[in-house]
């Protein structure tokens, strides 16, 4: 398949029309360079906000509403999108009032298939401004997707940090990692997170990001990133682990054509079998006993 992952600015739009056709702009470009599956990033969606006028947009709470409100709007036309290209997209994070969970929001990714068939995905554990700031909340847990591409699971973002996540996704052929990080430190917390994942898993992880500046919103107000596509530095991979990066803060699609039958293969073969071996560390992560030397 041929991946297409975004490093994607958020815009004040004046209107509805302005924001579908921007989408579908981005859609257009990767399906026609031949991708079969896009990878949006997390908070992405924020700049649905500005839809609602920039009070609206640069008011934390406003702006959680503001965006919720236009979710199922956006999942129509991403679900369009994907039949009418022939593509899977994960459409950019946004947060969303689930009633099934409670009074805040959820940080939610959707993915939707050609086919019609949709699904999505939480956030499992929120940054210190997500909790202590912005009041969004965990959500529904983990899910792995069976697709016509393969298995997919998604971490978003912090989730990547985090290798008990990853190993519930362990029958994952790839994990999709949408990011939003607001300087250099943290784009590299969830690549090196996002890597670490592939190297562990024995799996392919596609990252994407927001990047620039978006000073219509407290929330998003500055973003650092950019695509990745990364896989085990062992057997049918890179030997960096990097199959393809685009450029830091620069706007676009990175793309890579991966053959997931290597995944199967590195799992079988590889020169190292982390994932199969990841049982024989338990037992032994009991802290370790402090011993004076000197």
């Amino acid at each position: 398949m041929k991946i297409a992952t975004a490093a994607y600015p958020m815009d004040f739009l004046p209107d509805w029309d302005a924001y579908a056709a921007k989408i579908t702009s981005w859609v257009a470009e990767a399906a026609g360079n031949g991708a079969d599956l896009l990878l949006f990033p997390e908070y992405g969606s924020m700049e649905l906000a500005t839809l609602a006028g920039a009070d609206v947009a640069g008011d934390l709470e406003a702006s959680l509403h503001a965006v919720s409100d236009r979710v199922p709007d956006a999942d129509v036309l991403h679900a369009r999108l994907a039949r009418e290209y022939g593509v899977h997209i994960v459409a950019a994070s946004a947060p969303v009032f689930d009633p099934n969970i409670g009074p805040r929001p959820v940080n939610r990714a959707r993915l939707f298939a050609p086919s019609g068939a949709n699904g999505w995905q939480d956030k499992q554990i929120m940054t210190r401004f997500e909790r202590e700031v912005w009041g969004v909340v965990a959500g529904h847990p983990l899910t792995l997707f069976d697709t016509a591409l393969g298995k997919l699971g998604i971490l978003i973002c912090y989730d990547s940090e985090y290798p008990l996540l990853a190993r519930a996704l362990s029958e994952a052929d790839l994990i999709l990692v949408p990011s939003c990080t607001e300087a250099l430190s943290g784009y590299w917390r969830v690549r090196i997170g996002s890597m670490a994942r592939a190297l562990e898993q024995q799996c392919v992880t596609v990252m994407s990001s927001t990047v620039g500046a978006a000073s219509w919103s407290e929330a998003v107000d500055t973003s650092v990133g950019m695509g990745g596509i990364f896989g085990p530095p062992d057997t049918g991979f890179p030997a960096t682990g990097v199959i393809a990066e685009g450029t830091l803060n620069q706007p676009g699609w990175t793309y890579a054509e991966v053959d997931i039958a290597h995944v199967a293969d590195v799992r079988a073969n590889g020169v190292v079998l982390n994932r199969q071996h990841w049982i024989e560390q338990l037992g032994r992560d009991v802290p370790a006993p402090i011993v004076q030397l000197g």
